[in-house]
């Protein structure tokens, strides 16, 4: 007589792969060899930077950048160089920023081997880039130049165009606050296993294909208060 598992009891299999799931075996055959396996079968294109699509007015506003360069002197003489560029430049790059009046902050990170530009603004990606290097470009050259590829680039406030797409290759691919509407604009997942015990296939191969991403799009919020509404009750104005 064979006897049936409940319908809320898992059955002998299942807790079987549950178990080898969390197995440094199988985590072992996933990464070496199934899902290189994956992305060989289907190809995955790397996903561009920069915010995703304005649907709602309201999605312009407080866009995040994650401009990520890696440098050409990967040594910490090559960092201390990227920290002295900006050092250098600091007033010059804040006035600039002040001049596009659309950025609610900015600032310079080293991580590892990359001098990174993290900032939020509103508005458009483009323009915010055209605006900014249009007012600083030549300041800013001290810092294109220690990265890979900057020369090509260089000097900036005379390639805007070229510029923008040089910042829009290296600004980080923003992941979907939902990460599977990445599987939103795929017609061809139907008749695909998704599955790596609840790891959506798409999702594997896109972070493969990204390795460095921006998980969402961040917490976007004002206080209640803003600093306009707080000088004008104080009446010292700006």
């Amino acid at each position: 007589m064979m006897v049936r598992p409940m319908a809320n009891e898992e059955s002998w299999d299942d807790r079987l792969l549950k178990w080898f799931a969390k197995t440094d075996l199988f985590h072992f055959i996933a990464a070496r060899i199934v899902v290189p396996f994956w992305a060989w079968k289907t190809p995955v294109q790397p996903r561009p930077g920069g915010p995703h699509p304005s649907v709602q007015p309201s999605d312009n506003v407080q866009c995040m950048m994650n401009l990520i360069m890696p440098l050409k002197d990967k040594t910490p003489i090559g960092r201390a160089k990227a920290a002295q560029a900006i050092a250098a430049n600091r007033e010059a790059i804040y006035a600039g920023l002040d001049n596009v009046g659309t950025v609610h902050f900015a600032r310079f990170v080293i991580i590892e081997n990359n001098i990174c530009m993290l900032s939020v603004y509103d508005g458009d990606f483009t323009n915010y880039i055209r605006d900014f290097i249009a007012t600083i470009g030549n300041v800013f050259n001290a810092v294109v130049d220690l990265v890979e590829d900057g020369e090509a680039v260089i000097p900036c406030e005379r390639n805007v165009e070229a510029f923008i797409e040089w910042v829009h290759e290296r600004d980080l691919f923003q992941m979907p606050d939902v990460v599977t509407d990445l599987l939103s604009d795929d017609a061809s997942r139907a008749d695909q296993v998704d599955d790596l015990r609840g790891l959506p296939r798409r999702i594997i191969l896109q972070l493969r294909a990204n390795a460095n991403v921006s998980l969402g799009s961040g917490y976007r919020a004002y206080p209640g208060y803003s600093v306009a509404q707080v000088r004008r009750q104080l009446g010292t104005g700006w």
